[in-house]
């Protein structure tokens, strides 16, 4: 049997999971979903089980998160997704959690942390007399970290750093990440306590406390704090919160110890050294036709969910874990997280719409039911292989209730898996109903939700006209003669409006061990009212957390849904191919002499008053080769500087590249001229902003309109980055559940 793919799931696989030698491809998607089946069945005496979990990944049923995918069988052998580290309070505790920091990086796992134990800026250092830095600052520390660690060549570094609201250092906290150049490996949310909770409705103060000696350090306002964060995801999305006596309200082993972070996306929080695997089950497939009506199908969710279970347990024995601590306390506790995607396409094929009481129930319906069928898999699992050691104590053993596993749902954003499967994402509304691609030489390719299509085929509506108006918008709901009972059922995220969203959430999480992944979205003209309100839902709604955006809040210029002129400014962009601005009579700029294996290179950047528009460089009295590919370098460089790209995509694609003779300067590695030249055009755009003039605080025309270019999708429901191409195949990069993904490869920086 072959795996039914689509075009861009074949894209994704081959370029992030199937198996490469010498750069190619030598493992089909057959072989990758046998390798994975095989090698999670060598816990098992049976080998029919080898053959079930086959079955439900090449029936695209169900896909396990994708370290589990790309390594399971390999060398790496790393099969989690998430991991939580301890934080102590010493300069010897911090590095040593950097360490273990960048060795799950390089596995291919993503990380949290609470930074809460820290004590705050300027308390004091009695070893050595000075002043603390503060928990910011070590954030900031490990940030630059991750941006050295390539996980494994097909993933990046994500974090999630969580604090205390009753930190002394909350409010610098809450601000960190104002502007959109810090920070950028991180997400982060504010750790709100019931008290705090409480405070804010009775508009009264809560007292902050001092980590290191737990004594009263002033106090706060809970509503001004409360509005400040308001403030500043109205602004930019961040911070998240999560409400983190509510999540320990439900821990599953509170004898063990006390749950402080999550992991980067947030519907993982996981004790200190321990961490989680996950799977999805595609809704999608779990339809039947029962007459001339579709139905839920619910004994074959049955039967994946029992299979999900045993083989999301079985990858904790024939996991690979980056440090012994982790691996003990995984044993320990044996979580795993089962979860869904393809929930908004199961919604259309039953026409039942998103935002309606119908629609939250059936969600809340179909997650009772997996939770209680995960919950007997485990339970049989429990009586087959044993407890999970940590069992006597938790909250099972006060029922009688034998498990396999502290924990056994999660509802994971399921961005790249759900590209793989062909199905919506997680639990969140379609992002598209159509829309165009861009593909080479300026070729348009419409690409339709594959329910959408069958549903106007079985109406007998379709027709390529319809497509192209609907892939106009992404939506139908502004079309004027198409079936209002459709309109009702085909929507997309920024049709739900934000009380929608959170209801949605909330029914999900009601039957969930862990937490639950998902964007409340916020059209543009969006208020912070607005943004307290959703808040103020989720916390009485029974939501673990929230993650909120509006649209247009995140860097700079964004397109959305629905306006015309922005719609207008794609076309004319794309309309023509990029061609170069003309380079003024003066330009200004600066020399850097930087060391290489070939000798002395001097570099020259110089800007006009639209940005940096070209690089130059000489190679000392080298000559011969070394100068003739640095000017090269340079003259493609300065060509794609004046076309309009980004220059921090210039300093990516030349950064890293290696020549035989790297060098060590100053304490840095210069590994090649055209890594030379990225680290100097980097450091410029440090020093004088990314457009090359300082203290610029509103995009040039230049990057207004490549952000134009890179918004290829008109009725995008998800966080589209303005000024921002997936730096694998320049596609369009979106913002979800926190995690900045491409739509047309896969590529995401954590999941």
């Amino acid at each position: 049997m072959q795996v039914q793919l689509s075009e861009n799931a074949r894209i994704v696989l081959e370029r992030r999971y199937l198996a490469k030698m010498d750069n190619e491809v030598v493992e089909t998607p057959e072989d990758m979903l046998r390798r994975v089946a095989k090698n999670i069945a060598q816990f098992e005496s049976d080998p029919v089980w080898e053959e079930r979990f086959f079955e439900i990944m090449d029936n695209l049923e169900f896909l396990p998160n994708s370290p589990t995918l790309m390594n399971a069988g390999r060398e790496l052998q790393q099969l989690s997704a998430c991991f939580v580290l301890p934080i102590e309070d010493s300069m010897e505790g911090i590095f040593e959690t950097l360490k273990n920091t960048a060795l799950i990086q390089k596995s291919g796992g993503g990380t949290g942390f609470s930074f809460s134990r820290l004590r705050p800026s300027y308390d004091v250092v009695s070893t050595t007399g000075g002043v603390a830095s503060g928990p910011v600052s070590f954030m900031k520390c490990y940030n630059a970290a991750t941006d050295a660690i390539k996980q494994g060549g097909t993933r990046r570094g994500a974090n999630m750093g969580i604090l205390r609201v009753d930190h002394p250092d909350i409010l610098q906290f809450i601000q960190c990440k104002a502007d959109p150049k810090e920070i950028t490996n991180f997400n982060i949310s504010v750790a709100i306590t019931e008290e705090f909770m409480e405070a804010v409705f009775a508009d009264t103060t809560y007292q902050l406390v001092n980590p290191r000696t737990q004594q009263a350090a002033g106090e706060l306002r809970a509503r001004e704090v409360f509005e400040l964060i308001v403030e500043m995801a109205w602004r930019n999305g961040e911070p998240g919160i999560v409400f983190l006596d509510r999540i320990n309200r439900f821990n599953p082993t509170p004898h063990v110890g006390v749950i402080e972070a999550t992991n980067p996306c947030g519907e993982q929080p996981l004790l200190p050294n321990e961490s989680c695997n996950l799977g999805s089950i595609n809704l999608a497939k779990m339809v039947r036709k029962e007459g001339d009506d579709w139905v839920v199908n619910w004994q074959r969710l049955g039967e994946v969910v029992e299979i999900a279970v045993r083989f999301l347990d079985n990858v904790i024995e024939v996991n690979r874990y980056p440090i012994d601590e982790i691996r003990e306390m995984t044993y320990a506790n044996r979580k795993i997280g089962l979860g869904v995607m393809g929930f908004a396409d199961l919604l259309i094929r039953l026409g039942v719409p998103y935002n309606s009481e119908e629609g939250v129930e059936l969600g809340r319906q179909i997650m009772k039911f997996i939770q209680e069928t995960g919950h007997e898999a485990s339970a049989k699992l429990a009586e087959e292989r044993g407890l999970f050691p940590n069992y006597a104590g938790s909250i099972y053993e006060e029922s009688g209730k034998p498990m396999r596993n502290a924990t056994v749902t999660t509802i994971a954003p399921t961005g790249t898996i759900s590209i793989i499967a062909g199905c919506s994402s997680g639990i969140e509304p379609l992002f598209a109903l159509a829309f165009t691609r861009n593909v080479l030489d300026n070729d348009r390719l419409i690409e339709v939700n594959p329910q959408f299509e069958a549903i106007l085929l079985e109406r007998g509506i379709y027709s390529p006209e319809l497509i192209e108006e609907v892939a106009k918008a992404g939506s139908v709901k502004h079309l004027e003669d198409f079936p209002e009972d459709l309109k009702r059922v085909l929507v997309t995220a920024y049709d739900v409006t934000p009380e929608w969203h959170i209801r949605m959430q909330a029914a999900f999480q009601e039957f969930t061990d862990n937490a639950v992944s998902k964007t409340v979205n916020f059209p543009r003209e969006a208020t912070k009212d607005d943004i307290r309100t959703v808040y103020e839902l989720a916390y009485k709604l029974g939501c673990k957390g929230v993650t909120v955006y509006r649209a247009g809040s995140r860097e700079g210029e964004v397109l959305t849904v629905g306006h015309q002129q922005e719609e207008q400014a794609q076309e004319a962009r794309t309309s023509a191919r990029p061609a170069p601005r003309k380079r003024p009579r003066v330009t200004r700029g600066e020399t850097v002499r930087i060391k290489t294996g070939c000798g002395t290179l001097y570099v020259t950047i110089n800007s006009d008053e639209q940005g940096i528009c070209e690089v130059f460089t000489t190679i000392g009295k080298a000559g011969g080769c070394a100068g003739a590919f640095s000017e090269a370098t340079a003259r493609l460089a300065s060509l794609s500087l004046r076309s309009g790209v980004e220059p921090t995509q210039v300093v990516k694609q030349l950064k890293g590249i290696r020549c035989p003779h790297p060098i060590w300067q100053g304490g840095q590695q210069v590994l090649s001229c055209p890594d030379a030249i990225a680290q100097v055009l980097d450091e410029y755009i440090k020093k004088n902003g990314v457009n090359g003039v300082k203290a610029a605080d509103e995009p040039t025309a230049n990057a207004a309109a490549n952000a134009s270019a890179n918004s290829k999708f008109n009725g995008s429901a998800q966080r589209v980055i303005a000024g921002e191409a997936c730096p694998e195949c320049s596609g369009t990069m979106v913002q979800e559940s926190g995690c900045a993904t491409c739509l047309e490869c896969g590529f995401s920086r954590c999941s």
